[in-house]
């Protein structure tokens, strides 16, 4: 039996080998399934296995995009939705796609001759091709390292000036040269990976080949490893053991990594030999902004001049010489080596908010005295924060301008804004759900968490923002969250949750693989809340659980200044511990900070005695948040102690209180006199509140002044409309 002629040519154009493999990957499916359409995740997931297989058995294999990983192994599968749908789209001859069901199947014309017979043939077929597409790949052997080095430098500056797809210079570079590098005898292919770039869908400026030791890295972001460096006239290449660059500057700054990357090049300059290796900082590739960068980042190198290149002997000697050091510096024993993380002075963090405001300042934006600090806290106290407030007074804006702030945007998948509706029932709605099928279909959040949790993103802080958050009941659509929020504790350095997601409740084992989630220590979730007739109250379990920090008093009169207008301040990305929380449990700090706790703890339980009238008193994790709240405080110095100790009763005590009893009256009466520090007529009060409401009453020079103003206003609510709460406005 031949091919009918619509499969016979569906191979004849392809630029990368995505085709057969989706095919194979196809073939595949439909033979385990035993059914004529399956669900396009499987077919995905097979795809993806096959590119793993080829990665894991040291055969040739397109690399994936830089966007998702450096190897395929470090893959997952919702990573490549977007990769797959362009086979799928150049298959659509032969390749039916249900996007409402989500299946693939063969057209129904190829279906109604289907048999084994065509099956194996059209598998036959998908791999001859793919065998050829690897083959073409290849330049003939025999060219050596010298004439390969010299042939992109003569041939760079003109194909810069060409299409960048399927140039013949890209091929040498990403596949040719490196497979040849491979066959050297002094590399260990069991433990190397050579990569090689001349950009992604642009001509880089200053194309690279790059040999990692995977114990040591698997990118050329983090981590030292060995690097052709061609300069952008192409007058020299640089032969270079290099450190990477990018990670560092992401989560020090730029001025803190250069520090760092110089003070780990001289510690490695004093342990290994690098004979016959320059070991200044005279590296010139560029005159960009980027040449800084290689010079502070590179530890020792050879240079070869375009029209000097030494013999092929030299090259290969010199090549040799650069791996030993390498395997030397990464075969190391841990006291040999120096501290992953520099040993500078961090920016403190008075400083750090410093920063925050001036950018969120310069943005055109202009919030209260204090309430950047206090966002700080909150968040540092817990991951969790409620900003409550009228519409359009800036609370999403906050939000996105903070995480910009810290290098967290859109862009880098750091900041994702997920509006809620007002149908969301479950968390299925957050997390996702399965099909039919049985696969998993992850929601906005778990892609996040995934994200997040990833070894190359553990140090830098997601912030996640569940824009009006109360548009459907909290408590039925995040009640997973807050139930795992409570489980934290430390694992090494690490702060661990109970899985949101347990592998038993997956059915295919990618996503066993993929979604066995926790909640990372990096990931800061914010709500943003309106109240009116269309929003649903707060219980006690989501406010016991955060810091509601309310934007309801606004100052129409402020205008920005001259000096608002311009150009935002340099953002230093900054590391995810400058927010996470350091404690999780009182006993981690009574012992070092007693006083503070004790002092703090007394207040309370007055206040305590106080709620205890209409049911609404606190427990420990309120205690221990406060304490926390308050020790963070005095340890950076950024709040008077009162003033922090008037946020958290105005933040985290009354928003419990509620109620159209006299009780109620009496409580808030009680408070309104610890936050004004002097006693009050309580019983005459009960009669006649409206002293209070006059002007003559002023909370200004109270104790605790914020919350002194906010227990008048319920009072007064109370008064006119026989019901008060905190949400009230």
């Amino acid at each position: 039996m031949t091919l009918p002629t619509t499969l016979t040519g569906i191979f004849a154009h392809k630029q990368k080998s995505y085709k057969m493999v989706l095919v194979l990957a196809m073939l595949d499916t439909l033979e385990e399934l035993k059914k004529r359409e399956v669900p396009v995740t499987l077919v995905r997931a097979r795809f993806l296995k096959l590119m793993q297989l080829r990665e894991s058995q040291r055969l040739p294999v397109d690399q994936p995009p830089e966007s998702v990983g450096n190897r395929w192994s470090q893959v997952q599968g919702f990573q490549i939705n977007g990769l797959i749908q362009t086979p799928m789209k150049a298959l659509s001859s032969v390749l039916v796609h249900d996007s409402g069901k989500q299946t693939l199947r063969f057209t129904d014309e190829l279906q109604a001759v289907w048999s084994e017979q065509m099956a194996q043939e059209l598998r036959e077929l998908a791999h001859r091709e793919l065998d050829s597409y690897y083959e073409q790949h290849r330049q003939p052997i025999g060219t050596s390292l010298r004439d390969y080095l010299h042939q992109v430098m003569s041939q760079y500056v003109a194909a810069k000036r060409e299409p960048f797809t399927n140039h013949p210079l890209g091929t040498l570079v990403r596949h040719t040269i490196p497979q040849e590098i491979n066959q050297l005898p002094f590399i260990d292919r069991s433990r190397m990976r050579i990569q090689g770039s001349v950009g992604m869908g642009n001509w880089a400026t200053v194309p690279w080949i790059a040999i990692m030791d995977r114990r040591n890295t698997e990118t050329t972001q983090r981590g030292e490893y060995i690097v052709y460096l061609f300069a952008d006239d192409m007058s020299a290449v640089y032969l270079a053991f290099h450190q990477g660059v990018t990670a560092p500057t992401k989560e020090m700054g730029k001025p803190r990594a250069y520090q760092y990357l110089r003070q780990k090049a001289a510690y490695i300059r004093s342990v290994l030999p690098l004979e016959g290796m320059r070991t200044d900082e005279y590296i010139q590739l560029t005159a960009s902004g980027l040449g800084l960068d290689y010079q502070v980042s590179t530890v020792a190198y050879y240079r070869y001049e375009r029209d000097l290149l030494p013999s092929e002997e030299q090259l290969v000697a010199d090549l040799r010489n650069v791996v030993e050091n390498y395997k030397q510096y990464v075969d190391a024993e841990p006291p040999a080596r120096p501290e992953e993380q520099p040993q500078l002075k961090p920016i403190p963090v008075s400083d750090q908010i410093h920063i925050i405001r001036a950018y969120i300042k310069r943005k055109g934006f202009s919030y209260p005295d204090h309430l950047i600090e206090n966002f700080y806290l909150c968040l540092k106290t817990k991951p969790f924060v409620i900003l409550a407030g009228v519409s359009g007074t800036g609370k999403t804006k906050l939000v996105k301008l903070f995480a910009e702030a810290l290098g967290a945007t859109s862009a880098n998948g750091q900041f994702t804004l997920i509006p809620v509706r007002p149908d969301w029932s479950d968390p299925s709605d957050l997390l996702g759900y399965k099909d039919l099928s049985g696969t998993f279909r992850p929601g906005k959040l778990t892609e996040v968490l995934v994200e997040a949790a990833q070894p190359d993103n553990r140090n830098k802080p997601y912030f996640i923002c569940l824009d009006e958050m109360n548009l459907a009941r909290v408590e039925h659509y995040f009640s997973d969250l807050l139930s795992v929020l409570e489980t934290q504790e430390w694992q090494g350095e690490r702060i661990v949750t109970a899985p949101l997601l347990h592998r038993d409740s997956l059915a295919i084992e990618e996503d066993q693989q993929t979604y066995n989630l926790h909640l990372p220590d990096n990931v800061y979730m914010i709500g943003t809340v309106n109240m009116d007739e269309t929003t649903h109250p707060f219980s006690k379990k989501v406010l016991d659980r955060a810091n509601t920090i309310e934007f309801n008093y606004i100052h129409l009169g402020q205008y920005p200044g001259d000096e608002d207008t311009g150009t935002a301040s340099e953002i230093i990305p900054a590391s995810n511990s400058l927010l996470r929380s350091e404690y999780l449990q009182l006993v981690d700090i009574y012992r070092d900070n007693r006083k503070l706790v004790e002092e703090t703890t007394e207040k309370l339980v007055k206040i305590n005695g106080i709620l205890e009238d209409i049911h609404a008193h606190v427990g420990f994790r309120i205690r221990d948040a406060i304490c926390f709240y308050m020790l963070y405080n005095e340890r950076f110095g950024l709040l008077d102690p009162a003033a922090a100790f008037d946020l958290q009763l105005l933040q985290k005590i009354l928003p419990r209180v509620q109620g159209s009893s006299t009780t109620v009256r009496r409580v808030l009466l009680r408070l309104l006199e610890e936050a004004i520090g002097r006693r009050l007529p309580i019983q005459n009060l009960m009669d006649d509140p409206t002293e209070l409401f006059q002007t003559g009453f002023n909370v200004d020079d109270a104790k605790y002044p914020q919350s002194a103003k906010k227990i008048a206003f319920m009072l007064r609510r109370l008064e006119e409309d026989g019901f008060t709460s905190y949400w009230l406005s």
